[in-house]
């Protein structure tokens, strides 16, 4: 009887989500879907948009086009706050900005003007590890090389909120390192561009970008990983040293944790504005799920370096909403870290 009951209810569920899908198809059919990056062309946000939007549209009942839009400005806060603020909630518009502006929103940074726990969370395609890359010809090769330096080393950042500056600016602090860094580029394409003109020694951001779109000039040693700043050693760079083995306090530790390593999960995230009807938000979360198990497309990344290390929307939701109860005391400093 019981098997019965369970096949009975399978088939009802099976029967939903079909009727689910035959419901959206009519509205996406012959529609564009937006995917709106918050950083620059070429970057490594843009690089993972563009993959997905090769692939996304094949997954929406209807099959729409689906088209990456770049929205600069402000690591990526102009659109996070597009995205809530402007954007129809018509289930055509997605946003891909930086994870850290929620952190932004916990440390109550002025700029911010949405509420993250509203909107519709679609997923996460990869968990970000932190790393940090310099040139060769900044003379700094090792994690040595840079603790010892007797003159400032320049790291190129975006803006607070982003991972070339938070990840720089925190390690900073909680290492004492001699770090100066420099403010105000659009992307992490252009940080490379600074890199490789002189202008500064390098940066601090995501390996999975890194190693995509630097890999030249890794693999011909103009480029070196001197730090990495994960929970654990990266699989990929387990002769790099990491950040939280040199913190020598609790504070320090605390805020490499609640500073880097939680938020580096949610990094790269995929959300509708708030107010998408629930059922076009669970048909593009379903299909963001799905694309990420797609054969075509774990072919794809693989084919660009990209790693796929998925988030469903579920899961994204509870790591947001842990964001939200981090100790008073690690937001207080991160505050003064930030600022």
């Amino acid at each position: 009887m019981s098997t019965v009951r369970h096949l009975v209810m399978a088939t009802v569920v099976a029967f939903l989500l079909d009727a689910s899908a035959h419901a959206a198809a009519p509205f996406f059919e012959g529609k564009s879907v937006r995917i709106v990056v918050g950083f620059s062309a070429g970057g490594g946000f843009d690089t993972y948009s563009r993959l997905i939007a090769r692939h996304l549209g094949e997954h929406i009942p209807g099959k729409p086009t689906v088209l990456v839009e770049n929205m600069v400005g402000a690591a990526s806060l102009i659109a996070a706050n597009h995205l809530y603020k402007v954007a129809k909630p018509d289930g055509l518009t997605i946003g891909n900005f930086h994870g850290n502006q929620l952190l932004n929103q916990v440390l109550g940074r002025q700029g911010i003007e949405f509420d993250a726990r509203k909107f519709e969370h679609l997923g996460v395609p990869v968990q970000d590890s932190l790393a940090c890359a310099l040139s060769k010809a900044s003379g700094i090769t090792t994690f040595d090389k840079l603790r010892t330096a007797k003159i400032a080393v320049k790291f190129g950042g975006v803006a607070p909120g982003d991972a070339t500056y938070n990840t720089a600016a925190i390690l900073k602090e909680a290492l004492t390192l001699p770090i100066q860094l420099v403010s105000g580029y659009k992307g992490t394409a252009e940080i490379r561009l600074a890199a490789e003109s002189g202008e500064v020694a390098g940066g601090c951001w995501q390996w999975e970008s890194i190693k995509s779109t630097w890999r030249r000039a890794l693999d011909g040693g103009e480029v070196t990983v001197v730090l990495q700043a994960n929970p654990k050693p990266h699989p990929e760079l387990v002769n790099v040293p990491n950040a939280i083995d040199f913190a020598k306090t609790g504070e320090a530790r605390q805020l490499i944790k609640g500073g880097l390593h939680d938020p580096a999960a949610i990094t790269r995230i995929y959300v509708l504005p708030p107010g998408t009807p629930k059922e076009r938000a669970q048909t593009l979360r379903r299909a963001f799920a799905d694309t990420m198990k797609d054969p075509a497309f774990l072919a794809d990344a693989k084919k660009s370096n990209l790693d796929i290390d998925p988030l469903t929307g579920e899961e994204l939701e509870r790591l947001v909403s842990g964001l939200f109860k981090l100790d008073a005391g690690v937001v207080k400093r991160l505050r003064e870290i930030l600022k």
